[in-house]
């Protein structure tokens, strides 16, 4: 399939190219600073100053997963054309989990933009998800894209609407694979990724993604031809202790 038969992948290469357009010439603080000993040399500090100078990999990823910026949200708009990119071609290279990129948005605190700033954001990070859903070559899983969108945004509601208006085989399959991946956690009444320090509650983001695969998902699983095995793990999401574990269905996990 050519790239003009995919409406995802030019909706997300249009979403990089406007964030390169919004986010030029933007720099970090001239008087931001981070440990020489544990970040990097002065030399690489200055480049975060110096606009669109392209930042190689690994200075890249220590500007957006470091947590002590005096202006997070500076350092953010600095990278973002390239950060973006580089989290597109899945070259992100996070320590545990892609939500960890999710973080870093979130601490830019960049829904509290001006429009014309943060507009850019939130379509680049509907379009990603929208591409992880419908294009067969993705480069990051579609589970991946959706905790970095939930941590970016502090909610999962608007990219659980997103799947649901997308119905094709595909993102079916995306679903089937997401499933496959959370189901261990999910069945220790756990969230699947990590949220970080700033206020999000792990329990009631499990809950509200256990709810919509129960109330949603199940039915599309079943339709979609998912195997037996994975369709049952989801309905043991919705018992609890004992009546869970002693089902005849339980897979045998141990925790």
């Amino acid at each position: 399939m050519h790239l003009a038969d995919r409406p995802a992948r030019r909706r997300l290469d249009a979403a990089l190219d406007d964030l390169s357009v919004t986010f030029r010439g933007m720099t970090a603080r001239p008087d931001e600073h981070n440990c020489e000993c544990h970040w990097g040399s002065p030399e690489e500090l200055s480049l975060l100053k110096t606009p669109d100078a392209e930042l190689e990999p690994d200075l890249l990823r220590r500007a957006w997963q470091a947590t002590d910026w005096t202006d997070h949200a500076a350092v953010l708009r600095r990278i973002l054309p390239q950060f973006a990119r580089v989290l597109v071609a899945g070259r992100a290279e996070p320590l545990f989990g892609l939500e960890e990129a999710g973080h870093s948005f979130a601490r830019g605190h960049w829904q509290q933009w001006p429009d014309e700033h943060a507009g850019p954001v939130r379509e680049f990070l509907h379009a990603w998800w929208a591409q992880s859903l419908t294009d067969p070559d993705a480069a990051v899983p579609a589970h991946q894209v959706l905790a970095m969108c939930a941590e970016a945004s502090g909610t999962l509601a608007p990219w659980l609407a997103d799947w649901e208006e997308q119905t094709g085989r595909l993102s079916d399959r995306r679903l089937i694979e997401a499933v496959t991946e959370w189901e261990y956690e999910l069945l220790r009444d756990s969230l699947p990724w990590s949220v970080d320090w700033y206020g999000h509650d792990e329990k009631e983001r499990r809950a509200e993604l256990a709810a919509w695969l129960l109330g949603h998902a199940a039915a599309r699983l079943r339709e979609a031809g998912a195997a037996a095995d994975l369709q049952h793990r989801i309905r043991l999401l919705g018992l609890t202790d004992e009546d869970r574990w002693t089902d005849p269905h339980w897979p045998g996990h141990r925790y």
